[in-house]
């Protein structure tokens, strides 16, 4: 008899949602059955990839069968992950099979690794992490709860980076640095100091 595939809800109901539909099909574990919406109650109803669109309020009847990760690439996903806790459900971690973990590292609850992502040993990926497409995280980074590495950035390593912090595409972080939370760094940035928390960087260096 095969391995049953674990059911899981998808919060959001954006493109992000629709690529992250596609990581948890490539994992071979998951059968995606919903999106969840918590914002435009509208989309209530209807379907995105041929699955229903669900309201927040309305999915208490699937918790129990069902895992849920949260698909929204800004760093307020925060606020929907704790409105889906309260209700009651769990949250399961998509590893993409083609990315590399080394197994010293941990990756925590509802983080979501994309395609051709490398993390090193010695790294600690906090709590609903997004890391997307081929970006490579270095040995002992730490890596905090609700942040957002976009693709192809390149962090180096024994880097600290806080909470909510947002990474903008192909930026590098160099070795032994500490970004702060809640801090943005822009597109193509190139980081040679530590940055404060709440604060935006952009430009080399």
């Amino acid at each position: 008899m095969g391995n049953e595939l674990e059911k899981l809800v998808i919060l959001g109901t954006g493109l992000f949602a629709q690529e992250v539909l596609d990581l948890a099909e490539d994992t071979g574990k998951y059968e995606v059955t919903a999106f969840v919406e918590n914002w435009d109650k509208n989309k209530a109803g209807k379907a995105l990839l041929d699955r229903p669109i669900v309201w927040i309020e309305d999915i208490s009847s699937i918790i129990s069968t069902h895992k849920a990760v949260c698909a929204l690439g800004s760093t307020h996903r925060r606020g929907f992950i704790e409105q889906a806790k309260e209700i009651g459900f769990e949250f399961t971690t998509i590893i993409h099979p083609s990315s590399r973990i080394s197994s010293q590292s941990i990756v925590k609850e509802g983080s979501i690794i994309s395609a051709g992502v490398d993390i090193s040993a010695h790294t600690t990926i906090g709590n609903h992490v997004i890391i997307n497409r081929g970006g490579l995280i270095g040995h002992h980074t730490k890596i905090g709860d609700y942040t957002t590495i976009s693709p192809g950035v390149n962090i180096a390593g024994s880097v600290t980076i806080g909470e909510g912090t947002f990474i903008g595409i192909g930026a590098i972080v160099l070795d032994h640095l500490r970004i702060g939370a809640h801090s943005v760094v822009g597109a193509g940035a190139l980081v040679t100091r530590d940055v404060s928390d709440r604060v935006q960087v952009i430009g080399i260096p």
